[in-house]
């Protein structure tokens, strides 16, 4: 049995702990961290656990019976706290993002290797039944190379979204919508795609005047042959979520869809797509076997399966610095309006959390600070298939 410590018991951490709740034969939660006098007893209470609460989390550091971190606090400090983890012998699952910048990842990665410590970033889209088929549809070859994809990262966001104490500035959430919510859909399209050559972003803020940050960007991504649009927003109406990669030989779409252009003599496309191309995506995707938890609890159980097998989890440290590699790329390329080429070298200004703050736009002053607010937290378009008419 994995005994598990989670650090930070907001939103977010409600999510993992449903998740840790579906593998409850397999781990156990032995310890609550949060700096908010009261707040991890409350969790504890609310989830019918009996366990110890801290409100420092390098209290918990010298317990040797703790397996799992569970790093689920503001971002400004997932390296801080998986670093003191990892160092003090414990392997780490830190929240998305892995860091506010690439020296900080770094440091975490470093830490990591000295320490022989098992880490991974939360990335739980990809253990979703649509992006897991999506990225086995590409990798397949069927559709030939990508040449373009739209990476619609939209949500919405009220006002008051940014009058929580950590949000809003760039000191503690890191930047806006493109590092704290497309965070997702830059992870999903470096796992299908990889690193761009070279990165083209516009950054504004539109909605939000009370935090410093970007509430909406536009980024074009070059590849050698081909192109990616991403859009990351929190003023997009209705959250309508999606990835579409224009291949070679047929569009393959999350929510799911396919189409397969034929041509005519002209070269001109008919209107209908080719049902002998959908029926062999079709074919394939109900080929692939089960996925027996998604969103969290899939990426909760891969790191428990590494856990108890010694091996390791499918998204990596590495997965989360590709992840913060491409949007601090859209954070120069907006900031400083010039194309930005990968990779970023160590001696780039914006390589440290200092050179970041100090070459972003604050485009307003936060206004407000509220310690906690009430209500659900949402995660978004679910993905799923679409039933055409």
């Amino acid at each position: 049995m994995l005994q598990v410590a989670i650090v930070g018991t907001g939103g977010i951490a409600h999510a993992h702990m449903e998740a840790y709740l579906q593998l409850k034969d397999r781990c156990r939660i032995v310890a609550l961290v949060d700096i908010i006098p009261g707040k991890a007893r409350r969790f504890m209470e609310e989830f019918g656990l009996s366990c110890d609460t801290y409100e420092n989390h390098e209290d918990i550091l010298p317990r040797q019976d703790i397996d799992l971190v569970d790093v689920c606090t503001p971002p400004f400090v997932h390296a801080a706290i998986s670093i003191n983890a990892l160092r003090s012998g414990k392997n780490v699952v830190c929240e998305k993002p892995m860091a506010a910048s690439l020296e900080e990842c770094d440091a975490v990665l470093k830490a990591r290797d000295e320490s022989g410590k098992l880490l991974s970033i939360i990335a739980q889209n990809r253990f979703r039944k649509p992006i897991r088929d999506l990225k086995a549809l590409l990798d397949s070859g069927m559709a030939g190379p990508v040449r373009h994809a739209e990476i619609d990262s939209f949500w919405w966001r009220d006002h008051c979204y940014y009058d929580l104490w950590w949000r809003g500035t760039w000191e503690k959430e890191g930047g806006g919508c493109t590092l704290n919510h497309a965070v997702h859909h830059i992870d999903m399209l470096g796992w299908m795609m990889g690193l761009p050559t070279r990165v083209t972003s516009v950054l504004a803020n539109t909605a939000h005047d009370n935090a410093e940050v970007e509430d909406l960007s536009v980024s074009v991504m070059e590849y050698p042959g081909a192109l990616a649009t991403v859009t990351a927003s929190v003023v997009h109406h209705g959250e309508d979520q999606r990835l579409v990669f224009q291949c070679e030989k047929a569009r393959l779409s999350a929510p799911y869809d396919v189409f397969c252009s034929q041509p005519m003599p002209n070269g001109f496309p008919l209107k209908v797509s080719d049902k002998a191309f959908e029926k062999k995506a079709d074919d394939f995707l109900a080929s692939l076997p089960p996925l027996p938890y998604e969103h969290h609890a899939g990426q909760l159980d891969d790191v428990l399966k590494a856990l108890e097998t010694g091996g390791q989890p499918a998204i990596t440290g590495e997965d989360g610095r590709r992840t913060i590699e491409l949007i601090t790329a859209i954070y120069k390329a907006g900031a400083t309006h010039q194309p930005v080429t990968l990779p970023l070298k160590k001696d780039d200004p914006f390589y440290t959390v200092e050179g970041i703050r100090a070459h972003v736009p604050h485009f307003y002053e936060k206004t407000a600070s509220v310690m906690e607010q009430e209500g659900e937290m949402t995660f978004g378009s679910d993905l799923k298939r679409k039933e055409k008419a």
